[in-house]
Parts: structure tokens; sequence; C-alpha cells
């Protein structure tokens, strides 16, 4: 499904571009509010200003879910009936058993997800300040309507889409939105430039964002769906994607679907052409469908895929989606964004330094003090400043007056006395303070700025922005003692320095990154934030930052060169949340397996889009519904941990689907040429699925199993033409000992001497019950070792061991089936005693089909065909 751009309001865009008046006139509205009555029928008539969520989905409604969307379980179920209509009522048991208890575990863990996530939503309830009827009321945010008049104050998030009618000192934090570390500027006067982005129209502040300080009154003109976060929200929701582990399980259960279908059909009329008798043919042939069907296969995902999760929850992440585990593994690229993920969020004052940019207390000093006697609110580079208390004394200075600042000389002055002496101190943006300034310090000496020296100055000022930094000039001048000062005494000063801000990144970052990188896994920076920022980031936590490609390029590329793009592209910048979704997908089309870890609005749409989506406990709402996997803790070193989780779990599943389709596979060739020229069945029935029942019991315990290390050491995405390569390969092996072991059979232990003119002849019955004996313990015996030699690219037993469960269970099959050849049970499904010559020839026949296997799993993986 395509995303389409989140929308913006035409009239929040006519809104901008007109005066006060007309604002009001547009939206219906007045400068003493709405009156009630028009409250109520704008509710009745554009709905409650929510946005769209992920509806949450009742149990019933996902057991059936669950059920499916799994079309192994559906064939199951189909082979269950089918079994229970033949009056096999254990085979049907057996199987409905294992779709019932596969279906309830993968239910159970995703609804104890689902449910650790809703616990992390705030339950708090949420109120705007709104005037109607010329009063001042708090209001629950789902009953703003187009025309209401609300006030803002720091610390309030924008309710909905607003036009600003008056503003004092504000600056609204839009990192959500854009991924921008830094507040932006919004004041109220009509936009008069052209072209303008819509989230860098300063007179409007979108629903999401937050004060970060300063007031203002603003007229609402979009509420709920048709806010530009509504629109973002409405189009990501609803049916995910399949992702890579939902595409490869489906194509391995299409292609056993497909073998059972080839064999099922040719097993029957081979045995009722050869043996005449219809309905044995038949229940021959469900038999063998049944024994080729891997059922254990949606057990062993989920408990596979439920033991990782309990894992994961150990180093406090939440998996809301269990096959995210696997993907997680898989991945080969994981996309990140910056503000939230790979920083602190959290501004600091980075540096303080002369003109030459050399660290300088002194410059500290002056700006801490004009921050500290400044009487406005505090915004987000004043508390950085004011977090720096433990260098810095305020002593016997003391506040004189204060000059406020204002958007149109973007200074802002404070006058201190200390003893006899008054000084003014002001900081602001530098181009606007060095118009103020006419000398210069440096090294406790004064300079006269003259042209030439002021372009040098203004060079070093460049280079602290280049750097990503947000800089303020620090200048002052000492003042005559006075009642009041104005804007006119901010003239003549010595530019002292600068102060720059920086959002840093978090300390494990750069560990987190590496050591993912070590593992396979490519990191790819998407945000939305300015390139020079971006790049002193990517630089800090050691990624390449030679080339950063920007949402504009992004727009110009088609999908094909986008794809190329991303493929060698490192950082991204400027990015809306469409572009980010695109990167995404783009790199999903080369045959990646994409990861996105995001925490704001702007991340949601690409975290849907990610084959895995990563988010933090402290994302907004639909950043957390989207993602996959919730990190507890902002430690990214988690991330490792993850995807060697991931792998593990991805191991242990492959080896039971290497088991199940090579012996599927091999199981074609051995009944299809047994059924063929033998003159009895080559198994009964109720042999063959006991020998299945038996087999899957030995695979119980292969999610417990351990993991070399050399598996999980880079990413193993589904390869169809890697499982085809094992299943042709390995699979007719074991045919071949089959056919050893009939022929063994046939001429060692005389079964030829089965009489076919006579079948019921009491010496017919025990020459076709010892064959069929003799094939049940080989066939069970190589089934259950093939595991040891699957589970590893090693030597098994020697350089790599299996768990002891596992280990336990293999030999205790075995036991059962050897033990079951001779015992009253074995007798009342139709076995005889084995002579005591069969057991040496079948621990030789063993002993080969083991080295036999090695030997071609080495030569495959010398080939790195495996």
């Amino acid at each position: 499904m395509a995303l389409s751009a989140p929308t913006i309001s035409p009239l929040l865009l006519d809104c901008a571009y007109k005066e006060k008046d007309a604002v009001f006139e547009m939206t219906k509205s007045a400068a003493a509010g709405l009156k009630q009555e028009e409250v109520e029928a704008r509710l009745e008539q554009y709905g409650p200003n929510n946005v769209a969520q992920e509806r949450r989905v009742s149990w019933p409604l996902r057991l059936v879910r669950t059920y499916y969307h799994d079309p192994l379980s559906i064939l199951l179920t189909v082979l269950a009936i089918a079994s229970y209509l033949s009056d096999d009522l254990r085979s049907a048991i057996v199987i409905g058993a294992m779709v019932v208890l596969s279906m309830l575990l993968r239910f159970i863990q995703e609804s104890k997800a689902d449910a650790a996530a809703a616990k992390l939503k705030e339950m708090i309830h949420i109120t705007a300040t709104v005037q109607r009827d010329g009063k001042r009321q708090e209001v629950p945010l789902a009953q703003l309507v187009p025309g209401d008049l609300v006030l803002l104050a720091a610390g309030d998030m924008i309710p909905a889409d607003v036009r600003l009618i008056s503003a004092k000192d504000l600056f609204i934090s839009q990192a959500s939105l854009t991924g921008e570390s830094f507040p932006t500027e919004k004041f109220e006067l009509r936009e008069t430039r052209t072209g303008v982005q819509p989230l860098e129209l300063t007179n409007i502040c979108f629903m999401g964002t937050n004060v970060e300080s300063g007031t203002a009154t603003a007229v609402v003109v979009a509420t709920g769906q048709q806010t530009y976060f509504g629109g973002m929200a409405k189009s990501i929701v609803g049916q995910q994607a399949q992702t890579s582990f939902d595409q490869g399980v489906r194509r391995f259960t299409w292609l056993m679907i497909g073998f059972m279908c080839f064999m099922a059909p040719t097993v029957f009329f081979i045995n009722w052409l050869t043996k005449g008798v219809w309905f044995e043919a038949f229940m021959f042939a469900l038999a063998v469908a049944v024994g080729l069907t891997p059922e254990m296969l949606p057990m062993i995902v989920t408990v596979c895929l439920s033991k990782g999760a309990l894992s994961m929850s150990r180093m406090k992440v939440i998996v809301k989606r269990l096959n995210s585990i696997q993907n997680f593994g898989a991945m080969d690229v994981l996309c990140t964004d910056k503000t939230g993920t790979l920083t602190l969020d959290r501004v600091i004052l980075e540096k303080h330094c002369d003109v030459v940019k050399n660290e300088s207390v002194e410059v500290l000093r002056m700006a801490y003090l004009n921050s500290f006697f400044q009487t406005g609110l505090k915004n987000v580079l004043d508390r950085a400043i004011l977090a720096h208390e433990d260098e810095v004394e305020v002593g016997t200075n003391h506040k004189i007056d204060e000059i406020p600042f204002d958007f149109g000389r973007k200074v802002m002055s404070v006058v201190v006395g200390n003893g006899g002496a008054w000084r003014l101190i002001a900081k602001g943006a530098p181009e606007e303070i060095m118009k103020r300034c006419t000398r210069f310090e440096l090294n406790g000496k004064l300079h006269p700025v003259d042209p030439v020296l002021f372009a040098d100055l203004r060079e070093e000022y460049y280079d602290l922005s280049a750097d990503g930094f947000r800089v303020l000039a620090i200048a002052y001048k000492d003042v005559e003692k006075k009642t009041a000062y104005s804007r006119a005494d901010e003239s003549e000063l010595i530019l002292s320095g600068y102060i720059a801000f920086f959002d840093p990144p978090k300390d494990s970052s750069a560990e987190a990154l590496a050591a993912l990188q070590k593992h396979g896994v490519q990191v790819k920076v998407l945000t939305g934030d300015n390139e020079l920022v971006t790049r002193k980031i990517c630089q800090e936590v050691g990624l390449n930052v030679e080339r950063i490609v920007l949402g504009g390029d992004v727009e110009k590329m088609n999908d094909e060169q986008l794809a190329d793009t991303a493929e060698t592209a490192t950082i991204f910048a400027r990015l809306s949340p469409a572009h980010k979704r695109r990167i995404i997908l783009a790199l999903k089309s080369r045959k990646h397996v994409v990861g996105y870890m995001g925490d704001g609005i702007n991340d949601a749409p690409a975290l849907r889009a990610a084959d895995v989506g990563i988010s933090v406990d402290t994302a907004v709402d639909i950043a957390r519904e989207a993602a996959d996997l919730i990190l507890l803790e902002k430690s990214l070193l988690v991330l490792e941990h993850g995807v060697i989780e991931g792998r593990k779990v991805f191991a242990n599943i492959l080896k039971y689907i290497k088991m199940g389709a090579s012996s599927n596979f091999g199981n074609m060739f051995s009944v299809i040429g047994g059924s063929a020229f033998l003159p009895f069945l080559p198994m009964k029935p109720v042999q063959v699925l006991t020998n299945n029942l038996l087999y899957d019991f030995s695979q119980v315990s292969i999610p417990t199993d351990s993991v070399d290390d050399e598996f999980v050491a880079k990413p193993r995405p589904w390869s169809m033409k890697e499982l085809t390569r094992f299943i042709v390969f390995i699979g007719p092996i074991s045919s071949i000992f089959d056919y050893t072991t009939y022929f063994m059979m046939l001429y060692v232990f005389k079964c030829y001497l089965f009489d076919s003119a006579h079948p019921d002849s009491e010496i017919s019955r025990h020459y076709e019950s010892l064959f069929q004996t003799g094939w049940f313990v080989e066939s069970l015996a190589t089934q259950t070792l093939i595991v040891h030699i699957i589970r590893t690219n090693k030597i098994p037993f020697l350089q790599s061991r299996a768990s002891w469960p596992l280990m336990v269970t293999t030999a205790v099959i075995i036991g059962t089936g050897i033990a079951l050849s001779s015992s009253s049970l074995g007798a009342y499904i139709g076995f005889t005693p084995l002579p005591p010559l069969y057991w040496p020839l079948l621990a030789a026949t063993l002993l080969c089909y083991c080295l036999i296997c090695q030997g071609v799993k080495a030569l495959l993986v010398r080939r790195q065909w495996v």
C-alpha cells in the first residue's frame, strides 16, 4: 500500500497568509472565543479531536487471525478432519493437538506483549486551555473544535493545527515532526514568504508539537484527522505488510504442501494399481501425507520465538510481534532516526570560547549571568547555560536592569552591578551582536573591529555552525550608572566570544553501532534535521559523513535511482516521513532485511514499512503502535543482544525446517519406490503415523539447543535457494539407506518369501511384519540422528554438541523405537521382534549414513552453498 503524504488543511495554509481579522472571519471565530452552542454544533459537524490509531482487537478475533494467517495450520486441520472421518482417531488427536498448542502459544505470547505495550501509554486526562463565552476554561482535547481560541504556555502540547493570533517569546519544539533538536521561533505576524514548506511557516503550530517557552493565543483551524498529525496517523494504520520472516515461512509451507500434493496421490494410485485394495491404499496415502507434513513447524516456530521474547524481556524489551525477533536477527540494514535515538534529545552547552575558538571561562561566566538574571521564561538554551552552575559563581553581582529579547533584534541584555562597576552583557544571534560591536577581546586585550577582521570573526562563527552547533554570541561593555537602560545602549559593544549548543549522542551510541556493524548490520541515518547537525552527530558516533543525501534529492529520484542511492549512502537529512518510507521500501526491493528505529510522529510510516520497527517507551503513541519492539531502557547496546537472539531463534527454526524438508524429500523416493516394487505396503498406516509421532517428539527440545558462534556472526535471511540445495543433496541420502534396508530385509532376512498369492497366510504376515518393523526402526533412527549433523557446520559430538535436552530426547526416541519393535504394544500395531543380526547391520547403516551426510554437508559448506 502506497503511503500518501500527510495533507495540510488548505484553510490552514490560507490562514497563514491572512491578517488576524481575516483569520477570525475564515474560521468563524472571535476574540472572545466561541459560544457553547457553536461548540456543540461544530463538534457534531467535525467530530471529536481524535487521530486514527490502531483499533484494539478483541481476543476471539485475535485467536481467529492467529489461525487463519498460517496456511500450514489450515492444512493440518484438513488432515485431522480427514483422519477422523477415516476412523483414525489417534492421528486426528495428535494433529489437532499440534495445531491448538501452537495457536495458543502464539496467542498468549502476543496478547501479553500487547497488554504490556498498552500500559506504556500514559493514562492521564489531557486538557487544553480555551477561551469560550469570554471566559478561560479547561476542556478535554477531544472536545476542541475549529474556531476555538486556545491559550498556550510553556510545557503545553499543541492540541490541534492552529494559527497564532498573539505570541510572546514563543519557542515551539517540532522534534516529533521534523527530528530537529532545537526549538523553532514562532510569532503572530502574517506570512509574506512564498514557496515555504508548511512545517516552516512561522505563524502555524501543529498538533503533537509542544511549547518550549513563551506564551501565545491561537485559533484552531483543523482538528482530528484533518490535522497534519491525524493525516499521518490515518495513513499508517491498518494491515501490516508481510515481513521477510512471514514470506519465508509461507514459501517453505507451500513447498511442503507441494510435496504432499504430489506424493499422496502418487502413492495412492501406485498402491491401488499394484495391490488392488483402494481403501488400504487411501489410508496409506493419507498416513504418508500426514508424515510428509511438518506439523511441528508452527509449534517449533512459536516456541523458539517465545523463548526469544522471554530472553528479550530480561533485557527490558517488549516484543509486540513474535515474528519480529527473527527479522531482527536477519536484519542486515538498520535505519535510525537521530533525535532521541542516537542523541540524548537534550540540548547541552558544548563550547564556550573566545573569538578564535579557544575555551574561555569568562565567556561562560558572562553567558551565565545573562541567563541567571533575565526575568523572561528560560528557554532550552538558557537552561543548558544554567546547568553549569558548578563552574560559575554569581558572587556579589546583582541585577540592575534588563533589555528583554524580541524577534526584531534577536538580542537580550542585562545590566549587572558588582561593587562600583556596572556592566551590560548582551547575548544573541551572532549576526545581530556583531552589528553592535566596535571592538573585540582576545587574550585580555581589546582590538578594533575593522572590515577585514570582521570577516575573519564571522568565519570563526561559521565554522562552529558548520560543525552542527547552534551558536550565540556574547558581548559586553561597561556602562554609566543611570536609572534605566534601552536598546540604544546595545551599541559600541565588545565581542567576547561564542557559546555553542549541541544535542549530543548517547554514550552507548558509538559502541552499539560499532557492534552492529561488526555483526554485519549496516547502519544508515534517516533524519528530518538539517545536514550540518546530522553531520556532526554522525561524526561523533563513527559513521561515514562523506556523502549526505537530502530530502530534495530524494524527491527528484525515481524508485530505481533511489534504490541505487540507498545501497551506497549512509546519511539522509531533511527528510519527510514519506521520504523515510520510500528509502525503507527501496532497500527492501534490493532484498535487504531492514530495521528502523525511531520515536517521533515523523518516524511512524518508516516503522510500519520496515521488516522490524524499533521504538522506545518514551516515544509518541503512534510510534509505539507502529513498532514491533519497544525498548524500556534507552541504551542502544540492547540492539546487539537482540540481533544475536534473533539469529539464534532463526538457527533453531532452520534446524527443524532442514530436517523436515530433507526427510520429506528423501521419504518421497523411498515410499514411491517401495510402493512400486514391494508386494505389500512398506509400512502400515498406523506404523507411519507412530513413526511420525515419535520423530516429532524428538524435535520438541530443538528450541533449547545452543547455536554455534559462526552462525550468529552475520545476518542470515531466508534463502530458498540454499534450502533447496540442502534438500536436493541431503534428502536422497536417507533414501539410499532406506533402499539398502529394503534389500537387507528382503534378502538377508528373507522377506522375499512373502507369498503374494496368499497374503493372509501366517508366513506372509510374518515376513510383511518383519520388513515393516526393520524399516520402521531404521527410518526413525536416521530421521532422529540427522538433527545432530544438521544443527552445526562443524563435526557433531566432537566440535559442537547439542543441548542436553536435545541429546536426551533423541536418545529416548531411538530407544523407544527399538523397544517398541519387540513389545506387546508393538505387536498391537503390527511389529515383529527383529533377529539379532539386524542390530549390528543397523549400527553399520547408521554409521555410514552419518559419515556420508557429514561429508556431503562439509562439501556444501566448503563451497558456501549452505
